[in-house]
């Protein structure tokens, strides 16, 4: 499953672009899918209940940050990972 979503950049891109927002975009994303899927089986795990939560929120501080900054890549980066937009945007 990781590999679904973040094999939409590069290799090269990987390497030279670990600190860009699109890239700890898709991290955050694939962690927050992984967790998912963790909490579906163990309901009552609240501590990654909790880290969870944390990590949505840093999403979408970056993907606010990234639509004010640039609505291009924002657009694409939403279409690629098949993330919804934000009720309150």
């Amino acid at each position: 499953m990781k590999n679904s979503f973040i094999s939409v950049i590069s290799q090269e891109e990987k390497e030279e672009n670990k600190g860009s927002v699109e890239f700890q975009v898709f991290s955050f994303t694939s962690k927050i899918r992984r967790l998912t899927t963790h909490l579906e089986l163990h309901k009552k795990d609240f501590l990654s209940q909790r880290g969870l939560r944390i990590i949505l929120g840093k999403r979408q501080r970056l993907l606010a940050y990234l639509s004010k900054k640039n609505g291009v890549h924002y657009k694409k980066l939403m279409g690629q990972l098949d993330i919804r937009e934000p009720k309150n945007r």
